[in-house]
């Protein structure tokens, strides 16, 4: 058995709808496109972190267009602590951290999303200090706690840059928590990004990867790069997924920018992974079931 695998695209990858709270004419797009789910971005713009503060019926109304379009979500891309760093040196913006925590798990228990994927940047706009990684994980650890009580899991995503770039390190902050609510979402398109072995860390991540990410990077630019064209060895990744019998999600994290082909190429970099998750032996499950 070598696993099984359903395909999700972020919504950043998708052209936004022309009424912002039209969810059904944006997740029409997930379905038409071939995906099981999609993953929502909570970034550090004011109108995606507006979304933290959702009434009850806001929450509701997107949960429902998923529903009725078919559509899982499968988790929320908290990807503004890069502006609101948790291992910040300033106690506000650490407070500020982790309330942002707080309203996500809030809001990923109001909408039944199952994952939080917490981006692993200490204070990404502040110069490194030596204390910045015990005062990230201190606020991560409280985080997990609340998140254990709604019952939503929290998994780290390797970043770029210099913090928790590979699965090694983020499972050395897993192991300081001590949470079952909390592993690793990892990216494999940053291992590369890095120039890391990503085989072997992935190898390192086996039975603690709750979801995995993949989008084309080039040494330096972990974004943009058309799926295909980078220098991420998706069937290396892929076959070591499949020796692991790894099964789950994977979500395809990329940016058209509001392109008027957004449609056609997520749907042409969706059919390169899965020739090569097939490639590798892996199944990739209908979504249409």
């Amino acid at each position: 058995m070598s696993g099984s695998v359903t395909l999700g695209i972020y919504e950043k990858a998708l052209k936004s709808p022309a009424e912002p709270d039209d969810w059904d004419a944006f997740m029409t797009q997930v379905a038409a496109d071939g995906f099981t789910f999609m993953d929502l971005s909570i970034d550090e713009s004011d109108k995606r972190m507006a979304r933290l503060d959702w009434t009850a019926a806001q929450a509701s109304a997107f949960r429902q267009a998923a529903d009725r379009q078919g559509v899982q979500v499968g988790g929320i891309c908290l990807s503004c602590h890069r502006k609101v760093g948790p291992g910040s040196a300033d106690p506000a913006i650490r407070r500020r951290a982790y309330e942002i925590f707080l309203k996500a798990i809030d809001l990923a228990y109001e909408t039944g999303i199952p994952l939080i994927q917490v981006a692993g940047y200490y204070a990404y706009y502040e110069d490194p200090d030596p204390g910045q990684r015990a005062r990230y994980a201190e606020v991560l650890a409280r985080a997990a706690e609340y998140a254990a009580q709604a019952g939503v899991m929290l998994g780290i995503e390797n970043v770029d840059g210099n913090d928790i770039t590979s699965i090694t390190k983020g499972l050395s902050i897993c192991d300081e928590v001590g949470s079952s609510w909390l592993s690793m979402y990892p990216d494999i398109g940053n291992l590369y990004e890095q120039e890391l072995d990503a085989v072997s860390e992935l190898r390192t991540g086996a039975g603690r990867m709750l979801a995995i990410h993949v989008k084309d990077v080039l040494p330096g630019q972990p974004r943009r790069i058309t799926m295909g064209e980078g220098c991420a060895d998706f069937p290396a990744a892929f076959a070591e997924l499949a020796r692991q019998s790894w099964s789950g999600r994977i979500m395809l994290e990329m940016w058209n920018d509001d392109s008027d082909q957004a449609d056609q190429i997520v749907v042409n970099a969706r059919k390169k992974v899965e020739t090569w998750l097939r490639g590798a032996g892996m199944e990739v499950l209908d979504p249409r079931g």
